[in-house]
């Protein structure tokens, strides 16, 4: 192998040491080839498979750090929360103070809390973990002498690597070979434009980015291709130091933006309850450690602890149901947010056809089978046999090179002097080729429209015979030539005055399953477009095989024509978009999204990283281009729209079972603290002790701990439903006062009619509202008749009955006393289950008035919002660039 630009070469001799001298970037760049290699210790036929392992146990993997669970990280997390620390310093003061009791009781609450919390997140740590660990990349690197497919951690300083139109640059390379390479470096300059690369050494450079004859880690090859050696992997690239700078940044997603804004509905709450409790309490005289105490296990109460964990819990056994279905999420959140998903726009090929494209026809320009067409094309293609096995190209080029030996002449002793890359903006790719009597001629082929429009003359019988292979749902390469004597390089200029040589046909049969696929995403409410590459009429063909109904097609070329407010008003009429470029595909997905649309984008070239990065959800699949697999959110094992469709429904189940917790504690919950704090005033004693809130909150939080196992209603899937707090608001208004209702004739019957101590006062309040609180899931989870029309999942029946009974136990238990409680009379115990009844028969009349006044969808929390609300919620957070931070933290 010999280092070369546009034709040059050079050739390493010497065997290669055992291990690389360290050798920076900036010097390789001003390094010739031969050199830079004899430095590296590498020979003309790359690294042997024992020194690549050698460099990597020497060297490490190629990576920028490692997505291993950390433990101690995890624990300090759970620590983080004020409320939680404070309590810790209160009960260190109980104690210095003699109420060691009361001290134990508090941090062994605590302790079990934080446990629960660490105990749950490292197992979504985990769940992430294995995730990383499944999705992988591969580089094409030379070892023992031939090109190998290479996992890129793997890959070590002195691996010759090959680069292709498509590829992400895996690690920093000094190049050896450059064919019309162009790499987009936006990712580090921030430049769209792409940098044009070079194998000739380069003077030094005040600029560590300013290395033509380098190819940077994290770069994508927009054009041409190449070779080069790796000088540097993982953190001691440039992207590498510039990532653990930063650290991962993620935009915010709509679903952590209503978790933020729940929290802080909730912050305001408790910090207006606690703050009033400390104040009034100090007017009436009561101790001030003690109200200091009793408003912050109120506080404690009343903040969602396990809402992180509930949702992380919820997301990593999502991950790991859709893992089981050959879907990979990459970030745990996207899950929700492809619940939220209203729009799917995909290619055909591969998701609505089998993927598999197949030769089937060689023909002239009146439609005559023609072998001459197919072996021009065969001289031109990108794509070569190694060892039996077709690499390289395109897949229309591996169909050609895979066509029947029968079907096919392909020419001997044809040589390709230049190439002009095919590109999606062009539609065409040409190659100079030499024949064997030294004739040269340019042969390009692409898209019948684009290589008809550099043709000289078109016959009229050519258009016809395409409009009928189109009609006929074939796909299409046109062939055509002209003379090159000459011509020692080629570009694109060069694409004119062209003789029209025929028509190549390739089928790609429709998918099984993918119609009722199609079905299943209608019923789920998410409509489906088509944007393809592809020719209009032969995606109309397959949309028709497969029941999809057309509303009308657009091509790239008619979307140019169309301003920003002329493409928003045509959407609602267009099913299928034809002939469209990269930045025309971007284009269509924020438009979609400007009229108030959740956008999924199913995309695996490299023309399709753009279009990921801009859709509310990116999805990809195991067998895409690398850029597309890294701008993807959601990797699909198996391009199947079924299993997409798996996806939407496990997102709508998480956030449905999500609101189940914030329903639950913003009904009996809230109204329980809120009856605490008001009873405190009025009461010559504490309702309940401290200790008795916290033993109180820990075992409701335990029993709700099931519930992202939950059922879930057929109707509550059927739309896609974002955070509504005003809908939260106004359910808390309403339920809140219910429970406090009941909390109050609680506390009437326990005065007035058993004429309890503070100690029976205290027992029976916690036994009721501990009963309230748990139980009460059982009517909120669903919007029809409990048990009779919708059933809970069988964890959280467990679960909730034992909490509950767990709670209406400890009055007669040996720790009874302990905990400042005493047995409870049978007539109270009785007196205080049918309270507790008859709270539930309540809060279902008033969920049924509730919603028929609310006139909602079916999904509890199904309020859109408005395109303008939806545009500056986007703006906002693309422009805060906020660090990304675990669930627990938000």
């Amino acid at each position: 192998m010999t280092p070369r630009s546009s034709g040059e070469s050079a050739h390493p001799p010497a065997a290669p040491p055992a291990l690389p001298s360290s050798l920076d970037l900036a010097r390789a760049a001003t390094l010739d080839p031969v050199a830079c290699l004899e430095e590296l210790g590498v020979g003309e036929e790359g690294l042997t498979t024992t020194e690549a392992r050698a460099r990597l146990d020497a060297i490490g993997a190629n990576v920028l750090r490692s997505h291993g669970t950390r433990p101690l990280a995890i624990l300090v997390r759970q620590l983080r929360s004020y409320l939680l620390l404070l309590l810790v310093a209160a009960a260190l003061v109980s104690a210095f103070l003699g109420e060691r009791t009361d001290a134990l009781i508090i941090i062994g609450i605590l302790g079990l809390s934080v446990g629960l919390g660490f105990f749950n997140e490292y197992r979504s740590e985990r769940a992430i973990e294995e995730l990383h660990e499944s999705i992988r990349r591969h580089a094409l690197a030379l070892r023992d002498g031939r090109l190998t497919r290479v996992d890129v951690v793997e890959l070590v300083p002195g691996d010759i690597v090959a680069l292709r139109v498509g590829d992400v640059v895996p690690a920093d390379l000094r190049l050896l070979e450059a064919v019309d390479l162009e790499c987009d470096e936006s990712v580090l300059t921030g430049e769209s434009a792409p940098v044009r690369k070079q194998v000739a050494a380069v003077r030094e450079s005040d600029s560590p980015l300013d290395l033509p004859s380098c190819a940077f880690m994290g770069t994508v090859v927009r054009s041409g291709s190449g070779r080069g050696v790796v000088v540097a992997t993982g953190s001691h690239t440039v992207f590498g130091r510039i990532a653990l700078r930063l650290g991962e940044r993620h935009e915010e997603t709509s679903f952590q933006r209503g978790l933020r804004d729940y929290s802080r509905l909730l912050v305001v709450v408790t910090g207006l309850l606690a703050g009033s409790i400390v104040f009034l309490n100090s007017l009436l005289g009561r101790p001030l450690l003690e109200s200091l105490l009793f408003a912050l296990a109120i506080a404690v109460g009343l903040t969602p602890q396990l809402l992180p964990a509930i949702v992380t819990v919820s997301l990593a056994t999502g991950s790991r149901r859709l893992a089981q279905r050959q879907v990979v999420v990459k970030r745990l959140v996207a899950i929700e947010d492809l619940g939220n998903i209203d729009l799917l726009l995909t290619d055909k090929t591969g998701t609505l056809t089998e993927g598999r494209t197949t030769f089937a026809s060689s023909l002239d320009p009146l439609g005559a089978p023609n072998a001459s067409v197919l072996a021009l094309a065969l001289a031109a293609s990108e794509a070569v046999v190694e060892d039996g096995e077709v690499v390289g190209g395109n897949d229309l080029d591996r169909a050609l090179q895979a066509a029947p030996p029968s079907s096919r002449a392909a020419p001997t002793g044809w040589r390709v002097v230049a190439r002009v890359p095919f590109d999606h903006d062009r539609q065409i790719g040409s190659a100079l080729v030499e024949t064997p009597s030294g004739e040269r001629m340019l042969v390009s082929k692409g898209a019948p429209e684009a290589i008809l429009a550099r043709c000289a003359r078109v016959p009229e019988a050519a258009s016809a015979t395409l409009d009928r292979l189109f009609v006929d749902g074939w796909r299409v390469v046109a062939v055509a030539t002209r003379p090159a004597e000459g011509f020692a390089s080629v570009d694109a200029g060069d694409e004119r005055d062209l003789e029209l040589r025929g028509f190549l046909t390739f089928s790609d049969p429709p998918k099984a399953g993918a119609a009722e696929s199609l079905a299943r995403l209608r019923r789920l409410g998410v409509t489906v477009k088509i944007v393809t590459g592809d020719n209009g009429t032969v995606a109309e063909a397959l949309c028709r095989r497969l029941g999809l109904e057309v509303a009308g097609t657009l091509t790239g070329r008619e979307l140019e024509a169309m301003n920003d407010a002329e493409l928003e008003t045509a959407l609602g009429r267009i099913t299928i978009f034809a002939r469209v470029t990269p930045e025309q595909k971007a284009r269509i997905i924020r438009a979609h999204r400007d009229t108030g649309s959740d956008v999924g984008f199913l995309g695996d070239g490299v023309n399709d990283a753009i279009a990921l990065h801009d859709a509310d959800v990116g999805i990809s699949v195991d067998t895409a281009s690398e850029v597309a697999k890294d701008a993807a959110d959601i990797v699909l094992l198996t391009k199947d729209l079924g299993i997409l469709a798996d996806g939407v429904v496990e997102g709508r189940h998480i956030f449905t079972n999500t609101i189940k917790y914030v329903l639950m504690g913003t009904s009996s919950n809230f109204g329980n603290m809120f009856s605490a704090a008001g009873a405190s005033l009025w009461l010559s004693f504490l309702p309940m002790l401290p200790t008795q809130i916290l033993l109180n909150n820990l075992l409701y939080d335990v029993s709700e701990l099931t519930i992202p196992t939950d059922n879930v209603d057929e109707e509550l899937v059927a739309r896609p439903a974002q955070w509504d707090i005003g809908f939260i608001r106004r359910f808390m208004v309403v339920f809140g006062p219910i429970s406090s209702l009941y909390d109050f004739l609680t506390f009437g019957v326990l005065l007035y009619a058993f004429h309890a101590s503070e100690t029976l006062f205290r027992t029976g309040w916690f036994v009721e509202s501990l009963a309230t609180q748990t139980l009460v899931i059982f009517v909120v989870r669903t919007r029809r008749v409990p048990f009779f029309r919708s059933r809970p999942s069988r964890p959280l029946i467990a679960t909730t009955l034992a909490c509950a009974t767990l709670g209406a136990a400890l009055p007669y238990s040996p720790a009874a006393g302990l905990l400042g409680f005493e047995p409870l009379p049978a007539t109270l115990l009785g007196t205080l289950a049918v309270m507790v009844a008859t709270y539930l028969a309540l809060v279902e009349v008033g969920k049924r008035a509730f919603f028929r006044a609310e006139r909602r969808p079916a999904g509890p929390l199904a309020r859109r919002r408005p395109p303008r609300e939806r545009r500056l919620h986007r703006l906002a957070a693309r422009w805060s660039s906020a660090r990304r931070r675990p669930l627990a933290e938000i």
